[in-house]
């Protein structure tokens, strides 16, 4: 499943062909251009920024790697993944 915002650079022609060429196993749910409360990328960003709020980070590589370190984190909570997901409402019995 590909959840689509719509953002005009996902408009691209490339995308729109690789959704046509894969159209008989991939599902496509187009959503608003801007609906952060459909999106479980927001959730899981939300939980990332909250983390790393108060980082006082000296350069971009230390950001980089506090991101990372997050994303890490959050693979073996799979739970929290799902609630962010469950929050959009998109999955079947959320």
């Amino acid at each position: 499943m590909l959840v689509w915002d719509n953002v005009r650079l996902h408009l691209t022609r490339p995308l729109r062909e690789f959704i046509e060429a894969n159209a008989d196993w991939l599902s496509v749910v187009q959503l608003p251009t801007y609906a952060p409360d459909l999106n479980p990328t927001e959730g899981v960003w939300s939980l990332v920024k909250w983390d790393i709020g108060n980082l006082a980070a000296a350069n971009l590589g230390e950001i980089t790697r506090a991101v990372k370190h997050r994303l890490k984190k959050l693979q073996y909570r799979p739970h929290l993944i799902d609630g962010c997901l469950a929050g959009t409402g998109l999955v079947p019995g959320a």
